[in-house]
């Protein structure tokens, strides 16, 4: 995970010289605010609860206030520029006060600039962790069990990480033990840099990307340049038969073949420069339609000097790789020959074969990743979770129905399309909960707490009719009841929770034990609490792990409300949000649908199907230029083979069929060429996911005879063209 203890931070810096400050971030999710006049919140997603340490470490642009100190105050809050427009317009708001879900009261004691897009965090609002506030408490907590703190350490310029990494083993264990709770503590060092492209840990402040796909994608676009490089040579060879005599009569006159290699290569450049130039205005011109499939913002810097150096670097290489080979070529002819009309050109043939097979083992490899991209896609979609996800409504920002949130639940029971609802801050989508999540460790009674038998386990609050709603099946015992008043210390735990504490067949009845205390542990009061229902695993995370140990407990977390109901979801929104504007009257009312917020787990994904089908289409319709092309340069090498054969009596279809047929073998030599290339990307890629789609036979069958059919469709023009010429003409010409 990329959490620690609350503690840690403070105490690395007691134990280490090398540290210069530390600074901790604390993630109690979104919340809702106004400025102490306003009667309606906005809903705010980017706050977070810190030390006064963090401008230290942190390069923030104070623009006012002191940032020194505006964090020392208990009530204190330093807000983004944007924020402070949108409550404050252009007034100071320095020492304005913001209400944070209506019981929060916070003053503002700095304003810094927004911080960049390109971040591995983004706060609008960075709230004291000093004070008495919840939040504060739990930063105050001596112990290793809470993990829920991301921390952060400045080194002093001479310090060394990697010895100081070296020493954090010691460090845990010092701190870390049995008694104080649990045995899942790890510490290592990130550099700041690596975290957003690097890091797959739990617990990051916010999503972060994957440096694997920036490598993927710049090795596609890097194949997709040498696919348009082979177009330019196979192109150059293919019109070698009209450039053949000026070559000739520039020997005769004295040229050296230095200077004819120079011309093609200058040819080259031009050809080169401009593409680079048509391709940066079509890169501006679609860095939109870019930026809503990554939603990230993209711009080109056409304002830094090494962007256009980058280019012409970029030019000089790639005109260089293209005209190299065509130059060197052409500029070998011997004048007697190419004068007399004869050119050496079928000599070249398997290497341009060669390059032709090479161009669609890319489009192939490239169609199978777009194809399996979307089965698994597919498949998440399709794939039994353990929950229903259809026809569930989700009112979000419960809390703001505070102390009305029962009643709200009882007004939404009685519309007529709902079947069941319930309150809850926790809803079976990574990353889509108000709540942010949080580890616990649990040991069975009867034992002690020790490292061989505590378990890490997720912790969730929720009511009597969270299993109904949420479709959840019920494998043992029962859901919770008002009808058990003992309810109130029960658990439902998950089966892989009960395999977890060993429960046995028969685990109704037993009881779990944790520390006391809440967020903040109390070591020697621990609380238990007795198994009154087993439910069967469903799937709570990405698809991409296993399904952990989680247990459910009565109790208040109101993010959600959730709504099962039947038929046409407007008159029950209807109804929900004349509810809400009665019950909390300026509180923005917001909803979505559960399987809305599941598929969002997987946009990464679809993004992904989408632009590996790009770069496919791409790779696709330059390899059949190049095709194209090659198709030309053919059936002008064999004019005179299929006038005889014409006058033999050949059909226009069999010389079709006999033109074709020979790129038929290269795309068959392509195919075997690129399965087992596929293959093992495919395999690669869904290493990553836990549960993954069966990924058979038909899609590489699928990708080969596609492209088959596209070669075909290509390569038909010129064989028909070249079949259907005249024999005679052809036989006189040659």
């Amino acid at each position: 995970m990329a959490t620690t203890p609350a503690m840690a931070a403070t105490a690395l810096q007691q134990e280490f010289p090398e540290i210069e400050s530390t600074t901790r971030f604390l993630d109690y999710g979104t919340y809702l605010v106004r400025t102490a006049e306003a009667k309606e919140s906005v809903k705010e997603y980017h706050v977070l609860w810190t030390d006064s340490t963090v401008f230290k470490i942190f390069s923030f642009h104070v623009l006012e206030g002191n940032a020194n100190n505006a964090l020392a105050d208990p009530y204190g809050v330093a807000i983004s520029k944007r924020t402070a427009v949108k409550y404050f317009g252009n007034a100071s708001a320095l020492g304005k006060s913001l209400v944070l879900d209506n019981r929060i009261h916070t003053q503002v004691t700095a304003v810094f600039e927004d911080l960049p897009a390109a971040s591995h965090f983004h706060a609008d609002m960075l709230i004291s962790l000093a004070g008495d506030w919840p939040a504060a408490r739990e930063a105050r907590f001596n112990g290793f069990s809470n993990n829920n703190f991301n921390s952060y350490v400045l080194l002093r310029p001479e310090a060394d990480a990697q010895r100081l990494e070296a020493k954090l083993p010691s460090f845990v264990e010092k701190y870390n033990g049995p008694s104080k709770g649990g045995d899942f503590a790890r510490l290592e060092l990130m550099p700041l840099l690596d975290i957003h492209l690097h890091s797959q840990l739990r617990g990051e402040l916010e999503t972060n990307g994957d440096i694997i796909y920036v490598y993927l994608f710049f090795t596609v676009a890097v194949f997709v340049l040498i696919i348009a490089c082979i177009n330019f040579m196979n192109l150059a060879t293919a019109q070698s038969t009209q450039r053949a005599k000026e070559v000739g009569i520039r020997k005769v006159l004295g040229s050296q073949r230095g200077h004819l290699v120079r011309q093609f290569l200058l040819e080259s450049f031009i050809i080169t420069g401009v593409g680079f130039a048509a391709a940066v205005g079509l890169a501006y011109l679609l860095t939109s339609m870019f930026s809503n499939i990554l939603q990230k913002p993209l711009q080109l810097p056409l304002t830094e000097p090494w962007f256009y150096a980058a280019l012409c670097v970029a030019t000089f290489i790639v005109s260089f790789l293209a005209g190299a080979y065509p130059s060197l070529f052409l500029s070998a002819f011997k004048p007697v020959d190419v004068l007399k009309g004869q050119t050496p050109l079928r000599s070249r043939g398997v290497l341009r074969s060669g390059l032709v097979v090479f161009q669609f083992v890319v489009s192939i490899f490239l169609i199978v990743g777009a194809l399996t991209v979307n089965q698994q896609v597919a498949y998440i979609q399709n794939k039994k979770l353990g929950f229903e996800k259809d026809h569930v409504l989700l009112v979000k920002d419960a809390y703001a129905l505070r102390p009305n949130s029962g009643a709200y639940k009882t007004e939404a029971a009685k519309i007529p399309a709902v079947r069941s609802t319930t309150v809850s801050g926790f809803i079976p989508v990574e990353g889509g909960s108000d709540f942010p999540r949080r580890d616990r460790s649990f040991w069975r009674e009867g034992t002690q707490p020790s490292s061989d038998n505590l378990v890490n386990i997720q912790q969730w609050s929720v009511d009597f009719d969270y299993i109904t709603t949420l479709g959840l099946e019920v494998v043992d015992g029962r859901g919770f009841s008002e009808d058990f008043p003992s309810d109130s210390v029960g658990v439902v735990l998950n089966k892989t929770a009960a395999d977890h504490f060993g429960l046995g067949p028969d685990p109704i009845g037993k009881r779990i034990a944790t520390f006391g205390g809440g967020r903040v542990p109390d070591f020697d009061h621990p609380l238990f609490y007795t198994v009154v229902g087993v439910v069967d695993d469903f799937h709570f995370s990405s698809l991409k792990e296993n399904i952990g140990p989680l247990a459910l407990f009565l109790g208040r977390s109101d993010g959600f409300v959730s709504i099962r109901f039947d038929g046409d979801p407007r008159r029950v929104i209807e109804g929900l949000e004349a509810a809400w504007k009665r019950m909390a009257p300026g509180q923005p009312f917001q909803y979505s649908f559960l399987d809305q917020e599941f598929g969002r787990m997987y946009a990464g994904e679809q993004r992904l199907a989408k632009l590996f089908g790009i770069f496919a289409a791409f790779a696709v319709i330059i390899a059949c230029v190049g095709l194209f092309a090659l198709t030309a340069y053919t059936s002008r090498q064999r004019t005179k083979e299929i006038g005889i054969r014409k006058v033999l009596g050949a059909s226009v279809a069999s010389i079709v069929f006999l033109l074709s047929g020979e790129f038929t073998k290269l795309i068959v030599i392509a195919f075997v060429i690129a399965v087992p290339l596929a293959w093992a990307g495919v395999q690669w890629w869904l290493e990553s996911f836990t549960y993954k789609a069966e990924v058979g036979l038909v899609v590489y069958a699928a990708a080969g005879i596609l492209v088959l059919v596209i070669a075909w469709l290509t390569t038909w023009y010129h064989s028909y063209r070249a079949a259907s010429a005249d024999p005679v003409k052809s036989i006189r010409t040659e």
